[in-house]
């Protein structure tokens, strides 16, 4: 019902008159319409507006659902991508130039503390409870299965990943990734997938070098400063270690540079408008890869003991 002193207004834009003089079919049907009393009409007060409820807005649950529930479907998406043509050979290759490159010098100078901190920690406990002999092994296979896989993605997530999300960010923000969608070309099979397999490429080879870099360390803080025997170090590490720690190792590496990039680019695909909607996208990004990171390690971790125990348990 139209109360007094409202103003009616019609939803279809009135229609032009034709300069010859004659009448349009259409307004013709219009004014039928309105006649009748069939035409919607929206009653604007001058005085007091109808109060609208508004929609109701997500709860911290639902949307925090839907935010992982999008991240698993990209990474879903992005597996199966990787298997179809074209490949982008070519993009790949730059981008795992790119992410080895300011992520190598990093993870080695990260790696030699690492496992130097390891060392002098193992080091001074076996001493208190006399086990010295077994420094060597504690303290490798802590650097391989443990602290080179995370050091080597921290490093990726921090450097080639944050980079990952500033360019798929900035792509976003300019329609780039709208116009790829539109002239039917896959936003995640030409730009997602290469970077997430560069992503894990670069884990997987530094993931070895943080591990070499890491013993290396803990040898030399162990036998030097705390005045180790270098073949007790080295029996202990042979007697104990097995290959399926080297493995477990690698495989953390590759699982952690999927996630990273992953991460990455989903963050870079949902960035904001504005420069501080990129920025804002690098933080989330590296700050969700961390969290995720130590999770999974923990229950990769935690199926190999129970699936491979160690030698004597």
């Amino acid at each position: 019902m139209v109360r007094a002193g409202a103003r009616a207004i019609e939803v279809l834009p009135r229609q032009l008159v034709p300069t010859n003089g004659a009448v349009r079919s259409g307004a013709v049907r219009h004014g039928g319409r309105v006649a009748s009393g069939n035409a919607t009409l929206y009653v604007a007060d001058d005085e007091e507006h109808d109060q609208v409820a508004p929609p109701r807005r997500p709860s911290a649950l639902t949307r925090a659902l839907n935010q992982v529930g999008s991240l698993f479907a990209l990474g879903l998406d992005t597996i199966r991508s990787t298997f179809r043509r074209p490949f982008a050979a070519r993009e790949l290759l730059d981008q795992f130039w790119f992410v080895v490159s300011v992520s190598w010098v990093p993870a080695m100078l990260v790696a030699i503390p690492f496992g130097a901190v390891i060392a002098l920690q193992l080091g001074t406990l076996t001493v208190q409870v006399g086990a010295q002999s077994f420094t060597g092994a504690a303290s490798v296979l802590a650097v391989v299965q443990q602290a080179a896989p995370i050091v080597t993605t921290l490093v990726i997530a921090g450097a080639g990943g944050a980079a990952i999300c500033a360019d798929l960010g900035a792509r976003t923000i300019r329609d780039e990734i709208d116009a790829m969608k539109v002239t039917g070309v896959s936003p995640i099979q030409r730009l997602v997938v290469p970077r997430v397999l560069a992503c894990m490429g670069a884990a997987v080879l530094l993931n070895g070098l943080v591990s070499v870099v890491g013993v290396l360390g803990g040898y030399f803080f162990n036998v030097v400063v705390q005045g180790g025997t270098p073949g007790a170090y080295l029996a202990s590490f042979t007697a104990l270690a097995q290959i399926t720690d080297l493995y477990v190792g690698e495989i953390k590496a590759l699982i952690f540079g999927f996630i990273a990039g992953v991460v990455a680019a989903y963050r870079g695909l949902n960035t904001r408008p504005g420069p501080k909607g990129v920025g804002d996208s690098v933080n989330q990004s590296v700050v969700i890869t961390f969290l995720l990171l130590f999770f999974v390690n923990f229950v990769i971790t935690t199926l190999y003991l129970q699936l491979f125990p160690g030698k004597g348990a």
